[in-house]
């Protein structure tokens, strides 16, 4: 394949501007102001990020996932706890989490720790989803090779079979949540020039410190 530049593929950006006069103390509450924003104009993908985690050959990997929860103690996400990434985050417990609003012209990016959080709060979000999502967590063995489609669709018969008659389908004990706590959070605004305006908070003896950093 011959290298081809694109060099026609560029938007310069002017949206809007970010100063460190102009946010919020809190990086959580700067992050929900950006995020209620990103509600008008994303809707329901708003919630949509980049995960970022260390495989074992020390190579980062990354992967869509949708963000559940976000709170005084950081951003929560749920997943199967046999995946890749969660093979990963035992080992490694950090990642970091990238949103992308293209409407807004901003990007977020978080760096912290992994924990899981409590199984009560799990059992409560997974009360919560569409019926065809709680089958789909117990039929679905994550990140393990399959021989086909059909036996995805056979293993989603055979639970629909298993619960079949129960009001509630509980959830299963190698699906959860797991909260970021973060310790670097980057908010990014396009400007025009790709002198793009970068707000850093870091938590600095347990207080956040706001830097500007070049584009």
């Amino acid at each position: 394949m011959a290298k081809e530049f694109l060099p026609g593929m560029r938007k310069d950006y002017g949206k809007d501007a970010l100063t460190v006069e102009s946010v919020h103390a809190d990086p959580m509450m700067q992050f929900e102001k950006w995020f209620k924003d990103a509600m008008k104009s994303d809707g329901d993908e708003a919630n949509v990020l980049t995960l970022s985690t260390l495989g074992e050959d020390q190579i980062p990997e990354g992967r869509i996932v949708l963000l559940k929860f976000y709170a005084e103690d950081g951003f929560t996400f749920y997943t199967n706890y046999s995946s890749h990434k969660a093979q990963q985050l035992e080992k490694h417990p950090y990642a970091s989490m990238t949103f992308h609003w293209r409407s807004q012209e901003r990007q977020v990016r978080i760096k912290g720790s992994i924990s899981k959080v409590d199984p009560i709060i799990s059992d409560e979000y997974f009360k919560e989803r569409p019926l065809g999502s709680r089958i789909g967590a117990w039929a679905s063995p994550q990140s393990q090779e399959i021989p086909n489609r059909e036996f995805l669709e056979e293993r989603v018969e055979e639970i629909k079979q298993k619960f079949e008659g129960q009001i509630e389908i509980p959830r299963p004990e190698f699906w959860g949540g797991y909260l970021l706590t973060p310790v670097q959070i980057e908010f990014w605004q396009g400007r025009p020039s790709r002198l793009h305006d970068r707000i850093i908070y870091d938590l600095v003896d347990g207080k956040w410190v706001i830097k500007r950093f070049a584009p």
